[in-house]
């Protein structure tokens, strides 16, 4: 019988391909870029503006203009924080765990490390299980560091790109990319983005993710206000069933953190049901229901409250 997380895992795998696909093609099919040479958003490919220049020809009054840049600009972004911090409220950092384009890459850099070295971060000290959690191995191969430091350089190197496109054409970037023909300002752009998030992505992805990046902290900081808010609940009346599972839940953690501890540890959880589908794959071989399940409303309650 195929374990009811899978479904969920798969589910997030698409999402996250999908909106990875977007953050790299938004700039080229102009639905969403800021151009640095108009000085305008553009916004599926119409431009978008304060609505100023009209004023500024002297063609429309102030009380208009200021219309003009509520409606143009407070509103939208009114709306956007508006809905993001009531997802963020009901669902913690659910963008982060099935959206965000660097959390995909936090976790395939995870998956790298933990074939190369057995660990997912250079900094832990003990090497993980040798193994998955339906049991089948996972074996240390040394030919797989071959592949780390060229994963995250790659992908270094393809966010310093996109992110330039959102802010110059980006016709203009991949055709000088093809014809090796960068402006000073371009090669020197995509050189430090590059070096800067190559570092970021080897040794500092998880901390970046935890406490620098904005867009996860307000999410966690508006979770952690609601209690009735979605939570990894644990059954702690039947805790003695862990014994023997070395510790999977905690293992599959993109986010090195300990789901069985309370709400307040799990600040930077990105609800990506990782652990739960551990613990079911570990329990469900044992014939037993998962000891790690999401509860909300009322029943989040007495996590929040520990």
């Amino acid at each position: 019988m195929p374990e009811p997380m899978a479904g969920v895992r798969g589910q997030r795998r698409l999402f996250q391909a999908g909106f990875f696909a977007l953050f790299v093609l938004a700039p080229v099919l102009n639905i969403f870029r800021f151009d640095l040479t108009t000085t305008h958003f553009v916004f599926f490919g119409r431009p978008w503006t304060l609505g100023l220049d009209p004023f500024l020809a002297g063609e429309i009054g102030a009380g208009e203009a200021a219309w003009n840049v509520i409606l143009r600009g407070f509103v939208p972004l009114a709306v956007l924080v508006g809905v993001f911090g009531g997802v963020a409220w009901r669902w913690g950092r659910l963008y982060c765990g099935w959206l965000c384009p660097h959390f995909s890459v936090v976790e395939l850099i995870n998956g790298v490390l933990r074939r190369a070295i057995g660990r997912m971060s250079f900094w832990d000290r003990e090497r993980l299980p040798p193994r998955r959690p339906d049991g089948t191995p996972l074996p240390v191969d040394r030919r797989w560091r071959w592949l780390i430091v060229p994963v995250a350089v790659g992908f270094a190197f393809l966010w310093a790109v996109v992110l330039l496109t959102y802010l110059l054409p980006p016709g203009e970037i991949y055709a000088n990319l093809w014809h090796a023909s960068l402006t000073r300002n371009q090669a020197l752009f995509i050189g430090v983005g590059t070096f800067l998030l190559s570092i970021e992505f080897l040794f500092a992805r998880h901390l970046f993710c935890r406490y620098a990046c904005a867009v996860g902290v307000f999410q966690s900081f508006v979770w952690m206000a609601n209690r009735k808010a979605m939570v990894v609940s644990f059954d702690r009346a039947r805790a003695h069933r862990c014994r023997g599972c070395d510790n999977m839940c905690e293992n599959e953690c993109p986010m090195r953190l300990r789901p069985r501890g309370i709400k307040r540890r799990m600040f930077t959880c990105t609800e990506c049901g990782r652990c739960l589908s551990a613990c079911e794959t570990v329990q469900g071989r044992r014939g037993q229901p998962s000891l790690l399940t999401w509860r909300a409303g009322q029943a989040a309650l007495a996590e929040s409250q520990r």
